[in-house]
């Protein structure tokens, strides 16, 4: 059923050579843009309002401490970049949905050979609530499983053990879901389909997972996250389940 050749984690690597391909970088910007104007004008917000909390800092500061400044301004600004591009990707992942499926549908188009079917730039408007409710469909689905990993930071012993591996892997799950979705959804395939078929492979699933997350979390690299896991995702979409789930749709229009 599914290709053993290659791991997820490769797939993630291979979004990188399919962003560069000609032909698919006009559909690479929009998403990347997306992600930059989002993250830059947060960045911007935050920095001034650092500013301010460190000035009224400094004026309870005695003169001799002044030198804290040079440590504690590289700090903030490493944990503002860190903990704002998990928070940002998934607003830019809201805003750009629409266009992130259409950049799967491309590089599949790419990857198979096979032209995409014709649409209108008023039927990609016209798809634009039900990509919006594939997207709030995740987030549901997203919301109590990550308060349940939160809580466990709050208990003794494993918030300090367990939780942090836990919230890991979930991270990776989700980021696994978040980007193998756009696929299943060009195909009209449910979020049930899409997430059972996940579990069925789940190691890939996993470390493709994984690798966005860590990238997820590299300043400025965490720009093109977005576009190189669309592409990878869609690439293991095309080699792993689409012939599946092709050869299914034939055998029920047989029947």
């Amino acid at each position: 059923m599914f290709d053993k050749s290659r791991s997820g984690a490769s797939y993630f690597l291979k979004g990188f050579e399919l962003i560069q391909t000609k032909g698919l970088r006009t559909f690479v910007i929009v998403p990347l843009l997306v992600n930059l104007v989002l993250f830059s004008a947060a960045f911007y917000y935050l920095y001034l309002q650092l500013e301010d909390l460190f000035a009224y800092i400094n004026g309870y500061l005695p003169d001799w401490l002044s030198w804290l400044n040079v440590i504690l301004w590289p700090i903030a600004i490493i944990i503002v970049l860190v903990v704002f591009s998990f928070i940002f990707s998934s607003v830019a992942n809201w805003i750009a949905a629409p266009f992130n499926g259409l950049l799967s549908e491309k590089v599949e188009c790419h990857l198979t050979g096979k032209p995409a079917p014709e649409s209108s730039f008023k039927e990609l408007m016209a798809d634009i609530p039900r990509t919006l409710g594939r997207e709030w469909t995740k987030l549901v689905y997203y919301i109590p499983k990550a308060l349940g990993c939160l809580i466990l930071f709050f208990i003794p012993l494993i918030g300090q053990t367990v939780a942090p591996i836990l919230w890991f892997l979930f991270s990776a799950w989700m980021m696994s879901i978040q980007y193998c979705d756009y696929p299943f959804d060009n195909h009209k395939r449910s979020f049930t389909i899409m997430r059972d078929q996940l579990k069925q492979d789940r190691g890939s699933a996993l470390s493709f997972g994984f690798m966005t997350t860590l990238f997820s979390m590299i300043p400025i690299v965490n720009f093109i996250v977005m576009p190189v896991a669309i592409c990878g995702a869609t690439a293991m979409w095309v080699e792993r389940y689409r012939e599946h789930h092709l050869n299914n749709d034939s055998l029920a229009e047989w029947k």
